[in-house]
């Protein structure tokens, strides 16, 4: 993952290097702005049902919150109703299959706090899914996530019953009921059943019931180290489970978002938000351009020889409205993954499109930070920024346009 950062305020970092995506950064009232003051006036243009804004907190889980939020819009959009399913319920199993991978390859994968939207499905495959009443992974003294302590424990854990493995070149019977031991007292154990509105369920009955569909989402990405319409694992830390992307052009993969949102799909985005264009307090996301000399008056050019080189970059970022963004090209954008400027920072969903008092696009997103801000937990984010920094999108198989499905092998 990229360094964590400043923005906005302190953005709290999950405690583990090359950890994973940013957490909740810390505010309060006071710090909600008004619209006004921001420069933008957004316009909705389509919008998708959506279930409630939550709280990951101090917690590394957006891809939890996202990937689980994703699913519930696909059952509303189903007609299942708004169902408030349990993200800890895949947190835990998540953790646990890690951890066995972990072990297995001696410490040679990521054992940090993040993951991936298919790291939601896989788990929803294997082992079903909870309702958020039935399981809420809070069991240790705190009204919301806080899973510094707990993330410390586990990977300190685990660490050493590798080196004692190593050492004697034999596992104890003990260790997984001991990692699990650690799971149960932070998240609770899960019950083998539960009853929700009347009537008792496993976990993969209530994913049965309620319709969860994870083999039917696919996930896209857009990079030129592979070949276009195959699969590959996304070299990501986070990518523990070595799942597959799809990689179309970058042009295919906006197409598949714009179709999804057209058709009434919500889309998991995974992207970097570490940029100085994303402004989470006053809600949006821009991509500006670098200022250019031959484009400022005599006095803007007098001011600006006299910057230093960091001035300079924070100059690009101070940002009164609507400006004129970057111009993205595949190459671009393999170039900042490859220099590690692009990075696998956070996990939301994309609900719909919005235009600027300018005219211009943007996508609106539903974040997993609680709803004490500008927009209450949305942001709108240009087509700039998204077509440079987005790492991956997931969506429902039939929002797929056929003229690109069909290119897939």
């Amino acid at each position: 993952m990229k360094k964590i950062i400043l923005f906005a305020g302190a953005l709290l970092a999950s405690g583990v290097a090359n950890a994973t995506y940013f957490q909740a950064p810390e505010m309060d009232d006071a710090k909600v702005v008004n619209p006004d003051s921001t420069g933008f006036t957004f316009t909705d243009v389509k919008i998708i049902p959506t279930t409630p804004v939550k709280d990951q907190n101090k917690s590394g889980t957006c891809w939890a919150f996202s990937g689980i939020s994703t699913i519930e819009d696909d059952l509303l959009r189903r007609g299942k109703g708004e169902l408030d399913l349990s993200e800890m319920f895949v947190v835990r199993n998540a953790y646990i299959d890690k951890a066995k991978k972990y072990i297995r390859t001696n410490g040679q994968i990521n054992f940090a706090q993040g993951g991936s939207f298919e790291d939601v499905l896989e788990m929803t495959r294997r082992y079903g899914a909870m309702p958020e009443e039935a399981y809420a992974g809070l069991n240790y003294g705190e009204k919301k996530h806080s899973h510094y302590e707990m993330a410390d424990a586990l990977k300190s854990y685990l660490d050493a019953v590798m080196r004692n493995g190593q050492r004697t070149k034999k596992l104890t019977t003990a260790w997984l009921p001991g990692f699990i031991g650690i799971l149960d007292a932070y998240l609770g154990a899960v019950p083998e059943n539960f009853t929700y509105k009347g009537k008792t369920y496993t976990p993969q009955s209530f994913a049965k019931e309620i319709g969860i569909e994870p083999d039917n989402f696919e996930i896209f990405t857009s990079y030129t180290h592979h070949p276009f319409y195959e699969k590959f694992a996304l070299e990501i830390p986070d990518n523990w489970l070595w799942s597959e992307n799809v990689n179309v052009p970058l042009a295919d993969l906006q197409a598949i978002t714009d179709n999804a949102l057209d058709k009434g799909y919500t889309v998991f985005w995974g992207a970097d938000v570490s940029e100085g264009g994303f402004k989470w307090t006053d809600g949006y996301a821009v991509n500006p351009a670098e200022k250019e000399e031959k484009d400022m008056t005599d006095s803007e050019l007098s001011r600006w020889v006299k910057l230093s080189d960091k001035d300079r970059s924070s100059e690009r970022f101070k940002i009164k409205g609507p400006v004129k963004e970057k111009e993205i090209t595949q190459e671009l954008r393999q170039q900042g993954f490859d220099n590690y400027e692009t990075t696998d920072d956070h996990g939301m969903v994309i609900v719909g499109y919005a235009t600027d008092q300018e005219g211009n696009k943007y996508y609106k997103v539903k974040n997993s930070w609680d709803t004490n801000q500008v927009y209450d937990g949305f942001f709108y984010v240009s087509v700039p920024y998204f077509l440079e920094k987005t790492m991956n999108i997931g969506v429902r198989k039939e929002a797929i346009p056929a003229s690109i499905a069909k290119k897939i092998k």
